[in-house]
């Protein structure tokens, strides 16, 4: 690989990068539509316990080429970079914006839901048992607070082991399972702060998703390609009531517990009407909260962005097709 080519490549781990960063945008379709998607997963696959036997008979060199090493750290690099660069703007906004954020994640989302179903080849009896499963699973899981996460180094690997494995997927955002799990504003502030140990236990599970998982999902893409999909496709539908943009705080809790950082947080919310949340509850006082807006032409207008980026991802991946 020359220096163009591995800029190329760089640049293009930056894009997905930055998709990854973003709940219902998938760094899988960025890949597929820059052209370096089959060559990802091989590259992956490779990774096996027969590299263990290349390293042990012919060397670092002969192993590093059987995985395609080049490509990986060139594209790891990119990826890791557009992270570092998007964190900050992230928090900033889901701290300080938390409507116009969530609505512009609302429309990604959204579109998401339209493209993912369109992937279900034949709909029978089975896909729409997946679709209804999914969507009452994530509407139980907002409803239940479930995803509000945790704060246990052993979640934040599962979290990652789950959500890398959607990464790599076209059309399913790994920032969305994530966000689905509860764990997304705490693992881009742990990125943002350099919480070291967050960040090393959650790239733990995201190299064990990929090692353990990549040849699992595959499989069931191609043996049961209609009812994992559909069953997506009911997540994400359900999952719109995760990131509806109005929330009341019902429930609140103690982050870091005795720790310097000790603080109130929201734990559980429930989805409210845009009328109803200039409302200040006994709970957003708890929170400090002593105004909010419902900022809804603006909402509306992030929501109708983010739809658009969706789908244009999904024009320039057809027109590749």
């Amino acid at each position: 690989m020359n220096l163009r080519e591995r800029i190329k490549l760089f640049l293009k781990g930056m894009a997905m990068g930055a998709a990854d960063t973003v709940p219902g945008v998938s760094g899988g379709t960025i890949a597929y539509i820059s052209g370096i998607y089959e060559e990802l997963l091989d590259s992956i696959r490779s990774i096996n316990p027969q590299t263990l036997q290349i390293l042990r008979k012919k060397g670092i060199s002969e192993a590093w080429r059987s995985i395609n090493g080049d490509f990986l750290i060139t594209l790891v690099l990119g990826i890791g970079t557009s992270v570092l660069l998007l964190v900050r703007p992230i928090t900033w906004a889901l701290q300080h914006q938390p409507v116009l954020i969530w609505s512009f994640f609302f429309g990604l989302i959204a579109a998401s839901v339209w493209l993912t179903g369109r992937q279900v080849k034949h709909w029978s009896l089975a896909p729409l048992l997946g679709i209804l499963a999914g969507t009452l699973a994530a509407v139980a899981v907002g409803l239940a607070g479930a995803g509000s996460g945790g704060e246990s180094l052993l979640f934040f690997f599962l979290a990652g082991a789950v959500a890398i494995c959607a990464m790599i997927l076209p059309g399913i955002s790994g920032s969305f399972i994530l966000l689905l799990l509860g764990g997304y504003g705490t693992v881009m502030t742990a990125v943002k702060t350099f919480d070291i140990p967050i960040i090393a236990v959650f790239g733990a599970g995201c190299v064990f998703g990929l090692l353990a998982f990549s040849h699992l999902l595959g499989w069931m893409f191609r043996r049961h390609h209609d009812l994992t999909v559909s069953t997506l496709t009911g997540f994400l539908l359900g999952s719109l009531t995760i990131v509806w943009p109005w929330k009341e705080v019902i429930e609140t809790r103690v982050v870091h517990e005795g720790k310097p950082d000790e603080h109130l947080a929201p734990f559980i919310q429930h989805p409210i009407w845009p009328g109803d949340y200039a409302i200040i509850s006994a709970n957003d006082t708890l929170l400090g909260i002593t105004d909010k807006l419902p900022q809804v032409p603006g909402a509306i207008a992030l929501m109708l962005f983010g739809a658009i980026l969706i789908l244009g991802l999904e024009r320039l991946g057809a027109d590749r097709s």
